[in-house]
């Protein structure tokens, strides 16, 4: 004769049964791969790369009449501009161009 387990045996068989299933769970979960971390994008490739970061000092009695900066991170005369940030818009679909200095004219 078969025994079937009474609606009270289940009752007493839910803490068993959540502790498996909480293990099995943990230890699926320790063994699954990792998502790779997506990286965030760069805007400096090459400038000064062994600094922590960069900085330029500029006395602003030198700035003469008028001076443009790079903001692109592509200039070969970094940190002044070189017109760089042309190519560097066309390949990208970015935006970006010179911070532009210039004397207030009396």
């Amino acid at each position: 004769m078969s025994k079937c387990f009474a609606g009270g045996d289940w009752i007493a068989l839910i803490p068993f049964i959540g502790t498996v299933s909480l293990i099995a769970y943990v230890t699926v979960k320790a063994f699954q791969p990792k998502p790779p971390v997506e990286k965030k994008p760069i805007c400096n490739l090459k400038i000064q790369k062994e600094v922590q970061k960069v900085v330029n000092i500029v006395d602003i009695e030198e700035i003469g009449e008028k001076v443009s900066y790079c903001r692109c991170w592509r200039s070969k005369r970094f940190p002044l501009c070189d017109g760089s940030h042309t190519k560097h818009n066309e390949d990208t679909g970015d935006n970006v161009g010179p911070l532009v200095l210039k004397r207030k004219s009396n």
